[in-house]
């Protein structure tokens, strides 16, 4: 299976998502850098990790989303290869339209960074199949603008079409009904706040990440 990571300046989560790509996936990711204007040749999977792309200035993602590189994984996402946006990237695959709402500041204005307590809403998923729906798991956030919000009209569209992937079981954000991560309409891109990355081994505390990474790759390489 071949992987890319895109970095942007100020990046600061690519080699946390890299190294768990490889522990599971037993191969170094390409690190692709956001000025490259292609992905490697037979990508089966995109990583948008978390940190600060640009700052945050403008809007958290904001100017990632319009680096030369996002309109190859914008193409690789419409014929259907996995995508993940952890934090940071979340926010830039929302900017970049590919998933809809957005992340705004943290309802009580502070940096958040814990674990936290999520349900998993849909374990029908590439990136969830080794989760049962329902199942309570943890995974750490590092955020200060990760209140997701959307129009009631897209709540309902998500809540309706099971594109709800995990909800928070603790007030953490403020995020509309408590949404940690989304899927597109096709199920290929899945956006997240909390980073499932960093609970992939038990020196982390935690290995619940792990299963997501193992059942999305599964899928991938059959």
């Amino acid at each position: 299976m071949k992987s890319a990571v895109i970095v942007f300046p100020g990046s600061n989560c690519d080699r946390d998502l890299a190294v768990a790509i490889e522990q599971v996936a037993g191969r170094k990711p390409a690190m692709v850098w956001h000025k490259e204007a292609d992905l490697p040749e037979g990508t089966d999977f995109i990583g948008v990790p978390g940190g600060f792309s640009y700052g945050d200035y403008l809007r958290s993602g904001a100017m990632a989303a319009r680096s030369p590189i996002m309109r190859a994984v914008k193409d690789a996402a419409g014929r259907g290869v996995p995508l993940i946006g952890i934090c940071n990237g979340f926010q830039v695959l929302t900017e970049a339209g590919l998933l809809p709402g957005a992340l705004m500041r943290n309802a009580k204005l502070s940096f958040v960074c814990r674990p936290v307590k999520l349900r998993v809403e849909n374990s029908q998923s590439l990136f969830t199949s080794h989760y049962d729906s329902g199942e309570a798991i943890t995974f750490p956030v590092a955020h200060h603008d990760g209140n997701y919000q959307a129009d009631p009209e897209a709540l309902a569209r998500l809540e309706g079409e099971g594109r709800v992937a995990f909800r928070y079981l603790e007030q953490v954000n403020g995020s509309a009904r408590d949404i940690a991560g989304i899927l597109n309409d096709a199920g290929n891109v899945l956006g997240l706040m909390p980073h499932p990355e960093r609970v992939i081994e038990p020196a982390h505390g935690g290995t619940d990440g792990r299963r997501l990474f193992e059942g999305l790759f599964e899928t991938v390489a059959a």
